[in-house]
């Protein structure tokens, strides 16, 4: 009798952890979401920013008269 006694409560112990890891695992899987909006969010800020600066950036060329490409960020051309 002892031993299924010792059974039913290895079941019983092994339920709660399980309940627990599935409820620990719901809060890690909302943060991982919370975490990823936040970083898509700031992502798709950014590229809006820097779509915002090259429209204007080519609104200003072609207003001056400035022919070719509109690049931003470090200069390509050779050093000499």
């Amino acid at each position: 009798m002892g031993f299924a006694l010792d059974i039913e409560g290895w079941v019983e112990d092994a339920k709660r952890g399980m309940e627990n890891s599935l409820r620990a695992n719901h809060l890690d899987i909302r943060e991982q979401y919370e975490k990823q909006l936040k970083d898509l969010q700031e992502a798709y800020g950014e590229a809006m920013l820097e779509l915002r600066a090259r429209k204007k950036l080519q609104a200003l060329m072609e207003r001056d008269g400035v022919r070719g490409e509109c690049a931003i960020g470090p200069s390509t051309a050779p050093n000499n």
